[in-house]
């Protein structure tokens, strides 16, 4: 799949793009300013565009030359599977961003990371840590800009740093990155793949476009799917490094991996640099510090951007400690992996969650961390299955369940007032209130960020001193 198509010249091309969001207009501008014929694509008929939409009913996929997926939309829609028995090539925003830069900006390097969990917030941190030293960088993809956005700036970078997800990986076939590393690697994303197996192929497929493999060493899922990789492997770890590794040696982060003499060990950071100093906080710092390294970047540069790095908006976002409780938004704790390291963090939780799980499964979620939880609040289109992982594993708990008095998106804020309610029932000093809500928001909000913002309004709202 489109091994075969120019994908710089699209002069008088007829193409048809599946997806009307940010990426599918950012494709459509850059190709028809190169000279293509472009459609939009989509389900939404809400979408906009300065293009024309049709929906997947109305159109001919034969009547195009190329198609361009974009991430997220249905790998077996009915419009790709015909595309693929109709031999067209099946493209994507990546790829051709990938070639385009190769044309105008030759020099520019591209560095990726993904997995499960924690992918934002790291290549965040490499891009600090890339800008600080001088270098014209941008974190994208996932996160921020587009890539093709990026790829077409007209002050180009020096550097991108790819947050890349599974559904943008799945369509890959051209990128090559300078160096790339997965972070983690659990249940995401099921229900789009259609299991673990496809989903972890697509994260590890990442490693065949670079040279520099950067691994988590404490994740035995991503240890041995990488054993296959024949280039240079760059474990971290919360553990003392090993020549070839980055690593804690007491409360200072250690490189021994990207140093002349490997005998040798240089100086990162602190743990107290970072912020939080949580251990995935740590695992990420040491992820974005091995992808600045690879490009040599000063280790005073890498510590100075994790002295200034603060973690976006509803990522373990402290909105209030009140009486000796807080309360916490990590919104951005979509699956069970993240919820789970999210509540470790704290020692008595009542902990809000539900959603939509993507077909992941909760039990090993409360099986590890169920000890920590006071109370649980569930919401939300899969809650049930929480709830029978709880009843399974620690049915004592008490369980509070809330429905939503109000539609997606409308102005009433009744579902998490209620949900802050029923938290101040339990809640006493020493207890952490936990929005990390395994799931995605969509069934109820318009996004983790809509969530967080709910909740966040709700709490300055309802508990005392919160004014």
């Amino acid at each position: 799949m489109g091994s075969q198509v120019d994908i710089v010249n699209f002069q008088g091309k007829e193409l048809a793009i599946l997806g009307a969001g940010v990426t599918g207009n950012s494709v459509a501008r850059v190709l028809a300013e190169r000279g293509a014929d472009v459609v939009l694509i989509d389900d939404d008929p809400k979408a906009q565009s300065a293009f024309p939409i049709y929906s997947p009913e109305s159109i001919d996929i034969s009547a195009f030359s190329s198609i361009i997926v974009s991430p997220g939309w249905p790998r077996d829609h009915p419009l790709i599977n015909t595309a693929i028995e109709l031999g067209l090539d099946i493209l994507n925003e990546i790829d051709i961003a990938f070639t385009i830069a190769q044309e105008i900006s030759p020099a520019q390097k591209w560095l990726a990371l993904t997995g499960t969990n924690g992918k934002t917030t790291t290549v965040e941190m490499a891009a600090a840590m890339l800008t600080r030293a001088g270098l014209k960088a941008l974190a994208c993809g996932n996160v921020g800009e587009t890539v093709i956005d990026a790829v077409t700036h007209h002050d180009p970078y020096d550097y991108l740093i790819l947050e890349l997800s599974s559904f943008q990986l799945h369509w890959m076939r051209k990128a090559r990155f300078t160096s790339a590393a997965i972070l983690n690697i659990a249940d995401d994303h099921l229900d789009w793949h259609g299991g673990f197996e496809a989903y972890a192929a697509a994260k590890f497929s990442i490693l065949n476009r670079t040279d520099i493999a950067i691994l988590n060493a404490q994740d035995l899922e991503v240890v041995e799917r990488a054993e296959y990789f024949k280039g240079r492997k760059v474990f971290f770890s919360l553990q003392t490094p090993a020549p070839g590794e980055l690593g804690i040696v007491e409360d200072i982060l250690v490189d021994r991996a990207f140093v002349i003499d490997a005998s040798e060990a240089a100086v990162i950071a602190s743990i107290d640099d970072i912020q939080p100093s949580l251990p995935h906080s740590v695992l990420n710092a040491l992820a974005a510090t091995a992808l600045a390294r690879s490009v040599n970047v000063a280790y005073e540069d890498i510590q100075g951007a994790l002295k200034d790095f603060h973690p976006g908006h509803h990522r373990i976002e402290t909105i209030l400690s009140c009486d000796g409780i807080v309360w916490i938004d990590d919104s951005k704790a979509t699956n069970p992996h993240a919820a789970a390291a999210s509540i470790m963090s704290h020692l008595s939780v009542i902990w809000i969650a539900g959603g939509l799980a993507k077909g992941a499964d909760m039990d090993a979620l409360i099986r590890r961390t169920h000890k920590r939880m006071k109370a649980v609040i569930l919401i939300g289109a899969d809650r049930e299955l929480i709830a029978a992982a709880m009843a399974k594993h620690s049915p004592a708990t008490p369980i509070i369940k809330i429905d939503s008095r109000s539609g997606k998106g409308e102005a009433s804020n009744t579902l998490m007032e209620r949900v802050v309610e029923a938290a101040k029932l339990y809640a006493s000093q020493g207890d952490t209130v936990l929005l990390a809500p395994a799931c995605a928001s969509m069934d109820q909000f318009i996004s983790y960020a809509d969530r967080g913002e709910r909740f966040a309004s709700a709490v300055k709202k309802l508990v005392p001193h919160a004014k």
